[in-house]
């Protein structure tokens, strides 16, 4: 077996990798000296620079795995790698200590002003009365994100005495309570309780500009905010705004929209800590992701389930029924997650029909991936899918018949709470199809950008929905109703082409007065 290792990792992974194969280090290669070589190699070990495209899988003939060092997959086609039976493999617990750290490293320094001090000092300065601080000692601290990062954070900011609050929906209430964290209902709630707000999200079309005008006057004026999650999270022009009249105490982030970010409102500012992106930045972290992906990739290439495979279902030999139903389940998980709104804690997989007869495992897994994909700051696999289900205390089960009422074979995640979404292939081309909402009987093909709105059925409405679309800029692409008697509650189901901004789906519940209306986005 051989290794292409197309990027620098730690020298422990590399002698790890040398005792089971030949490797070589060619971190220097061009586009076309990379396409070239590629077919002679097993496996390929990138960081986030080489792009392991479909071009480049196309060629590589002998490729059986490929190894990001590090937690980010941008650079990898992992669609293109499994369809081609190549294992994609990552490293996703190599950095989270680092980030944490980090987090609290840029929390302590803007409290005690430490950056605008050592500057003052090395310029020949002894100002002691202007860089007084605060106690992070007796403070609130709210966690937008407890997943594995923001679990560590609690951890770390409970043993220097504060007093921890978070907001994440996708944790159940009991088991934030083991960990001595107070769980919230709503990001505004959270952010009135803090002294300090620290941000563990992922960066998605729901949480992009989450921290604006609006959310940052909602802070005492003495409260700081730290992001060190993903740029674009937090309003960058607002936040420096807020800080620069004196309605907030301060900021440190990790992470910007722009990377670099140029000429930034936030640059002039003493009381805002900067730094460029370096949760991940320690030599701890990089041997950590050395070691790590070189034994994934020997595990990958023996044939071995590698623990942070992202595509265990590349080269896994599946019923010709189960797998066209994969990228289904993942979908409906993504559904089943946003039309929940959080506070999930047990969901119910049911298969009905042909497919009841078959393994149907590795659907539930990917139904778990999906439903975690969107709401958690690191990627999800088949694999971590379960542990992120249970750090969360969500329980899961499947539940099988070999009877359906309407369709060959049926696809549903539901949950006591009243979330429930289903769906099915349909045709030669196994065409996927979303046949229930709610409560409600549809026949609907998903599309990246979905809105559902539910609302009292009267005359009027799909007319102000359309007006308001149209008037905002946002074409529709499909649109179904579907009701359950005629003036009774009815769902309405939209495709559109481009995103809906929050003002927009405000206006839309507003317009049709829905008593739920949800956007969701499957890309």
């Amino acid at each position: 077996m051989k290794v292409l290792v197309a990027e620098q990792i730690a020298e422990s992974g590399i002698e790890n990798l040398k005792t089971a194969t030949t490797v070589d280090v060619k971190t220097d290669l061009t586009r076309e000296q990379l396409l070239e070589i590629i077919p002679n190699y097993d496996a390929l070990i990138v960081r986030s620079q080489t792009m392991a495209d479909a071009e480049l899988i196309g060629v590589a003939r002998n490729l059986k795995v490929i190894g990001r060092a590090g937690i980010g997959l941008d650079n990898v086609d992992v669609e293109a790698a499994t369809r081609h039976g190549i294992v994609v493999v990552n490293a996703p617990q190599s950095n989270v200590l680092s980030a944490a750290e980090h987090a609290m490293a840029l929390m302590l320094a803007q409290a005690r002003n430490i950056p605008a001090a050592n500057a003052s000092v090395k310029a020949g300065k002894w100002e002691r009365g202007k860089f007084e601080g605060v106690e992070l000692h007796g403070k609130t601290l709210a966690i937008l994100g407890l997943g594995r990062i923001g679990t560590l954070v609690a951890q770390r900011a409970l043993a220097f005495g504060m007093r921890v609050v978070a907001y994440d929906p996708y944790v159940a209430k009991q088991r934030a309570g083991q960990m001595g964290v107070d769980l919230v209902s709503t990001i505004d709630e959270a952010l009135r309780a803090a002294d300090f707000v620290t941000i563990h999200l992922p960066k998605t079309a729901e949480t992009a500009a989450l921290i604006g005008a609006r959310e940052l006057a909602l802070m005492k004026p003495s409260a700081r905010i730290v992001n060190t999650s993903r740029g674009g999270i937090v309003d960058e022009k607002a936040l420096a705004d807020a800080v620069a009249s004196g309605k907030l105490g301060g900021a440190a982030l990790d992470v910007f929209e722009k990377e670099p970010p140029g000429d930034s409102p936030l640059f002039g500012l003493d009381s805002v800590v900067l730094t460029p992106h370096l949760g991940a930045s320690t030599e701890e972290a990089q041997s950590k992701a050395g070691e790590a992906i070189a034994e994934q990739v020997l595990l990958a290439l023996r044939g071995e389930l590698a623990p942070y495979a992202v595509n265990v279902e590349a080269g896994r030999e599946l019923s010709d029924v189960v797998r066209p139903f994969l990228p289904l389940a993942e979908k409906l998980g993504r559904i089943f997650t946003a039309l929940s709104g959080g506070n999930i804690s047990q969901v119910r997989f049911s298969y009905q029909g042909q497919i009841a007869d078959h393994d149907t495992r590795v659907l539930t897994l990917a139904g778990l991936k999906g439903m975690f994909s969107a709401v958690v700051n690191e990627p999800v696999t088949f694999v971590n899918a379960p542990l992120m289900a249970a750090e969360r205390g969500i329980q899961y089960a499947e539940m099988k018949s070999a009877m359906s009422r309407d369709y060959v074979n049926l696809v549903e995640l539901s949950s006591e709470g009243g979330a429930a979404v289903a769906g099915t292939l349909v045709g030669v081309r196994n065409e996927e199809r979303l046949v229930r909402i709610f409560d409600f009987e549809v026949d609907f093909p998903p599309g990246p950008y979905m809105c559902f709105l539910r609302y009292d059925d009267r005359p009027g409405v799909i007319g102000a929905i359309g007006t308001i679309l149209g008037r905002t800029g946002v074409n529709i692409a499909d649109m179904r109703v579907g009701r359950q008697e005629k003036g009774g509650e009815a769902l309405m189901c939209l495709t559109v082409d481009q995103p809906i901004e929050p003002d927009v789906l405000r206006e839309l519940a507003e317009g049709s007065e829905a008593k739920d209306a949800k956007f969701i986005t499957l890309e």
